[in-house]
């Protein structure tokens, strides 16, 4: 027996699946929220999906560059939405690349307000300047000395 498919199904769909998709990303089953964010997108492509389907190819098949762009093609659909800039944060920071990641919390926090980018800045910490701001960080004389005045306290 052939289904037919009205508009109003496919949307019952697809919010059906990105409640799915959802619930699964919240606890950390990224595969199988992978799988509902691919059938979703296939549905019919909308932003929320794009930047969580994007978050969950990098995380589960390192396909970083597809990633990167599908949450930036989110992010031209929806420039003020926090939660695009928080999965394109966490893309970066599963490439190993901090301060990428810091940059995009930081523009989605000047967007809205978004718990989520709150919680992961705590996490990451925050860093001190260096002692000497004309020297590089990694330079032995600001971690050595910044590590001393740490412990003492002055810091």
């Amino acid at each position: 027996m052939k289904k037919d498919y009205s508009i109003q199904t496919m949307n019952e769909d697809l919010h059906s699946l990105i409640a799915k998709g959802e619930k699964a990303l919240a606890n950390g089953e990224t595969l199988v929220a992978l799988v509902h964010f691919e059938t979703a997108d296939r549905l019919r492509q909308v932003p929320a999906v794009q930047s969580a389907l994007a978050y969950c190819l990098a995380k589960e098949r390192q396909h970083y560059q597809k990633a990167l762009a599908l949450c930036r093609e989110a992010l031209g659909a929806e420039p003020a939405e926090a939660r695009h800039y928080y999965q394109l944060g966490r893309i970066h920071l599963l490439m190993k690349q901090k301060s990428s990641a810091l940059a995009a919390f930081r523009r989605g926090l000047k967007q809205q307000r978004y718990q989520p980018i709150i919680d992961e800045l705590r996490r990451l910490g925050v860093r001190k300047p260096p002692v000497f701001t004309s020297l590089p960080r990694d330079h032995i004389l600001n971690k050595s000395l910044g590590r001393l005045l740490t412990r003492v306290g002055s810091r």
